[in-house]
């Protein structure tokens, strides 16, 4: 189990990172332009800069949903290692079956 702080950190990213999307995106895009001179491109590097570091998606960690486990995560089903061959093992996750040989 992880640390209740670090769940809530994750989730007050996510509220970041959904505020300021659309505003990185545009600012993003004038940059790319290479109409623009290289005066103007710095603007828009400072005004990227100037948003709060965890608007940023690349801040954003996975995490297990049963645990808040950071390290192992498999997108697909939303878990961390450990708990989704629990959960196959059980036999929770339909289609799933742990292999032997």
């Amino acid at each position: 189990m992880s640390k209740k702080s670090l769940k809530i950190r994750e989730i007050k990213k996510i509220k970041l990172i959904n505020k300021f999307y659309n505003k990185r995106i545009k600012i993003k895009e004038k940059i790319n332009k290479i109409l623009h001179s290289f005066k103007k491109k710095l603007n828009y590097i400072f005004k990227l800069q100037s948003l709060p570091r965890n608007s940023s998606l690349s801040r954003y960690h996975n995490r297990c949903v049963k645990t808040g486990r950071a390290n192992g995560y498999i997108k697909k089903f939303g878990l961390s290692r450990i708990k989704l061959r629990e959960s196959a093992v059980k036999g929770e996750i339909p289609g799933l079956k742990k292999s032997s040989w």
